[in-house]
């Protein structure tokens, strides 16, 4: 006679020893400890991942609010899109700590939008209509400078592919990898650069929002302290020693300038007269 409880019981034995190795799995598992250290990472990795949009929210709202981006500089945009671009890149030759990739692609979001905000302003400031210029005419005197919102997506995704084949090609190259770290952070540490040169052009910094450069400030400070004690690659930290001078340097420009009219409107001036 064929026993049927045999294979019953090797089945049992089974789901028990499957089972017992479940427990053993689960009580070998490790939940870290709530700790005031522990707190103060999960706080500073969200403050990174979140915190570099944050100064630029009252530029953006000013834009929006006036109707008028002259006093902003786009090229403060393209810095950060193609820093944060090649940070990305970076993190697959050399991983470095999550928070920071997932900043990068925030950022760049939040450049696009920044840009749509300026491209709509512009053409809303407009009395009479200029001239069309777009990212597929491939003039360099109007380059970062077109006049519709998709010029600047087709840039970014052209910049984009070509490097990323670039770095699918260059993998395995250290000295190509850590290149394209140092560029990303150095891109990202020259982001007051063009903001500097565009007071500097109008001898003023009006339209400029001293609240966006006082959050520049500030985060730049937290970010860097941040790379130190995280001991991060070296690019970013120094990097990021540069940042906060430019930073620096353009609140010096808000207190030189105080006192003098835009170059513009000395213009417009001397042209009535």
């Amino acid at each position: 006679m064929i026993d049927l409880r045999e294979p019953a019981v090797k089945l049992m034995k089974t789901a028990g020893d499957a089972e017992s190795a479940l427990f053993v799995s689960l009580g070998n598992m490790t939940i870290p400890d709530i700790t005031i250290m522990n707190l103060i990472n999960w706080v500073a990795a969200g403050a990174m991942i979140i915190g570099g949009v944050f100064p630029f929210i009252p530029q953006y709202l000013d834009i929006r609010k006036t109707g008028n981006s002259e006093g902003f500089s786009t090229f403060v945009c393209l810095n950060l899109l193609i820093a944060n671009t090649l940070r990305i890149l970076f993190w697959f030759g050399k991983h470095y700590e999550l928070p920071l990739l997932v900043q990068s692609i925030i950022m760049i979001v939040t450049m696009l939008a920044l840009v749509h905000v300026c491209v709509a302003a512009k053409h809303k400031s407009e009395i009479i209509s200029s001239k069309v210029r777009k990212f597929s005419d491939f003039d360099t005197q109007y380059f970062w400078k077109w006049t519709d919102f998709s010029s600047y997506i087709q840039f970014m995704l052209a910049f984009s592919t070509v490097m990323g084949l670039i770095t699918f090609i260059l993998i395995n190259f250290w000295l190509y990898v850590e290149t394209i770290g140092f560029l990303a952070v150095f891109a990202e540490a020259m982001l007051g650069a063009p903001q500097f040169y565009r007071n500097y052009q109008n001898q003023s910094t009006q339209g400029m929002s001293k609240k966006m450069v006082a959050m520049w400030t500030c985060g730049d400070v937290f970010k860097t302290v941040y790379f130190i004690l995280r001991e991060t690659p070296a690019q970013f930290w120094i990097c990021g020693i540069l940042q906060v001078s430019i930073d620096i340097s353009i609140f010096m420009q808000v207190y030189m300038y105080r006192n003098l009219p835009p170059r513009k409107l000395v213009k417009q001036h001397l042209m009535a007269e």
